[in-house]
């Protein structure tokens, strides 16, 4: 699958619109996750309002990406949904990737932005979104057509790391 090979986190967007059938398709795919015990606690929210991408590009410091982007996905976990408490995140992580594959797949480039691993950007979230209690803020993923059509392959694997029947 050459979309686990050119995958790249692109952070530049060109001011072009992401055509709602590939919104369509980057949802379905990260619908279509493996899951804890067929939990799916996956919501999202779609923004493409330039005002909504400004004050998600505050939320940490690492957002600042979301401005830029004609389209950014807001992952979220409805704990209604969920039974196995410690797999929510690895559920999530598995519909992130999906997306992110999916949007490599569509000549499309996106970056995963963390949001459940701070505090005060989950809480900024909910409060932007005027979540309840019982939707938890997971990620962002900015989305749009790069503003660089340049893409370098960098092989990132080192036989050092595999280990075969025992550590050493």
């Amino acid at each position: 699958m050459k979309e686990i090979f050119t995958r790249r986190s692109i952070r530049k967007f060109a001011q072009k619109p992401v055509e709602k059938e590939k919104i369509d398709l980057l949802l379905r795919a990260g619908m279509q996750a493996p899951s804890a015990h067929n939990q799916q606690p996956w919501e999202f929210i779609v923004v493409q309002n330039k005002d909504t991408l400004h004050q998600l590009s505050l939320v940490t410091p690492y957002s600042q990406p979301a401005a830029g982007s004609a389209v950014t996905l807001v992952l979220l976990a409805n704990s209604k949904n969920i039974r196995i408490e410690s797999a929510w995140q690895q559920d999530m992580g598995a519909s992130a990737e999906n997306i992110l594959l999916e949007a490599t797949h569509l000549e499309l480039g996106a970056v995963w932005i963390g949001i459940a691993i701070s505090d005060a950007g989950a809480e900024s979230v909910k409060k932007l979104f005027g979540l309840p209690d019982h939707i938890r803020a997971f990620s962002l993923i900015a989305i749009g057509y790069p503003e660089s059509a340049q893409n370098v392959f960098v092989d990132r694997y080192s036989d050092t790391r595999v280990h075969y029947e025992k550590w050493l």
